[in-house]
């Protein structure tokens, strides 16, 4: 597995990392604690090094399985996880971002996760409430500490971003990127490119829906997270699916499979791109490292672009209580 480095802080990691938050929730049945352990070691075996968590996974079961898993190889991997939620009664209510809050999340953080430091730490969503500076701030003081090594944002807006590296560095920026969402291109992507901050993003693979193996006649699971996204509507996944066929052919075309080149385009962007695929199944786990050994030429990207703009893809990516969190 390549390596690639995140941001100008130095926090060097394998060009695939591991999302660990569908082992716990969101996508159906949790896994058992012992097939959770077992899909992230496999993922250490197979070159991951970069293992991706938070407190409100779970809540806290994601970030405490993490921690065993990980914990007889900590040296050799960088485990992210996140603040910025508050949790009353096992659920989210609402968000909380004060310096005081941070810094207890994070005490806790590293107990559940069994370790001295955490490599990236992320503000899960921007706090209204609370000034950016005095976030970067706080960070700021767990790295001086060693609590904490990077500093990281999730789904927040460019101008928040520049405010907040002002003040610490920060070493990556999270958020949804895929060949089915393209947003961060417009102002995010630049902004990064300009200030020296990596780039991960989460569900790279459409929630599942570029790996070819979703279509209109899905059914989810009860638990699962997909039945209130308007993007997952049975008419919507229709309509869809014009997209899906057709990476299907080009991909057929690469020797490879749909999800694998729709990784590899991320990975092709840029350099500093580190996408953060899940799965709590071996073959999946295979099949999205195979692709980073997938080479796209120039005329391939420009062909999955063309694509891409030809095929509108309907419904939004998260119901409206979710999409007033992201951008600010």
């Amino acid at each position: 597995m390549h390596t690639r480095t995140l941001g100008n802080t130095g926090l060097e990691v394998s060009a695939l990392g591991f999302g660990c938050m569908g082992i716990s929730q969101s996508y159906g049945r949790p896994s058992s604690r012992e097939d959770g352990i077992a899909i992230i070691r496999a993922a250490v075996d197979a070159g991951v090094t970069f293992f991706d968590t938070a407190e409100v996974y779970g809540p806290y079961t994601n970030e405490d399985l993490v921690g065993e898993a990980l914990e007889p190889v900590r040296q050799n991997v960088a485990i992210a996880t996140k603040f910025g939620f508050q949790i009353e009664l096992g659920k989210m209510a609402g968000l909380n971002s004060r310096p005081s809050q941070i810094r207890a999340v994070a005490d806790a953080s590293l107990k559940r996760l069994r370790t001295e430091w955490i490599d990236l730490f992320y503000q899960h969503r921007v706090d209204p409430d609370v000034p950016i500076e005095d976030v970067a701030g706080a960070v700021k003081d767990l790295i001086a500490e060693g609590k904490v090594r990077h500093f990281g944002l999730s789904e927040a807006a460019a101008a928040t971003i520049r405010r907040a590296h002002a003040v610490q560095p920060v070493a990556a920026v999270q958020s949804e990127y895929s060949l089915w969402w393209r947003e961060p291109e417009r102002d995010v992507l630049p902004t990064l490119e300009e200030l020296g901050i990596g780039f991960v993003p989460f569900s790279p693979l459409g929630k599942g829906f570029l790996t070819g193996a979703i279509d209109d006649t899905t059914t989810f699971e009860p638990t699962d997270f997909r039945n209130v996204v308007p993007r997952f509507t049975a008419e919507n996944r229709k309509a869809n699916l014009a997209f899906v066929e057709w990476l299907k052919t080009f991909a057929d075309r690469k020797d490879a499979t749909p999800a694998q080149i729709a990784l590899a385009w991320l990975l092709a962007q840029k350099p500093w791109i580190v996408p953060i695929p899940g799965t709590t199944k071996r073959h999946r786990l295979e099949e999205n490292l195979g692709a980073a050994d997938v080479q796209l030429t120039a005329d391939d990207l420009q062909q999955i672009d063309r694509a891409v703009s030809q095929i509108e893809v309907l419904g939004a990516r998260y119901p409206d209580a979710l999409l007033k969190l992201v951008g600010r």
